[in-house]
């Protein structure tokens, strides 16, 4: 079992930054692979980032490359999502997850199980 916790969101004006974390528990944390997804209202959960256990495997979605830079600490249990030159159209709210089996690096949102509660993000213009 894994438990996720994420921090760091809030308002931000357009062209500004945000870091987000993500707090796992468990000593298993640095085998597994980590996501980040978002889903703004009205919208379906969408990909953002996903990076494997030991970090040489890094995806983006086409959105936020160049933007957003995924990483990890594996010492710490805690991923980041480094996220510069806020959009308005990246408002939503932000979740970390890890996929249903531990060594899994995907990007497809069924191949995950265990969730955070997500962290709200604001960007206004």
């Amino acid at each position: 079992q894994v438990q996720l916790v994420e921090s760091g969101g809030g308002l931000v004006q357009a062209g500004g930054s945000l870091r987000l974390s993500c707090a796992a528990s468990g000593r298993t944390f640095s085998q597994y692979a980590m996501g980040w997804f978002r889903q703004a209202p009205g919208k379906e959960r969408e990909f953002v980032a996903a990076i494997s256990r030991n970090g040489r495997s890094i995806s983006y979605a086409d959105s936020v490359k160049g933007r957003f830079t995924i990483s990890r600490d594996n010492a710490k249990n805690t991923v980041y999502l480094q996220m510069n030159s806020l959009k308005p159209e990246d408002t939503a709210v932000y979740s970390c997850a890890a996929p249903r089996t531990i060594v899994v690096f995907t990007t497809t949102v069924n191949d995950y199980k265990y969730w955070g509660q997500g962290t709200q993000v604001t960007v206004s213009s």
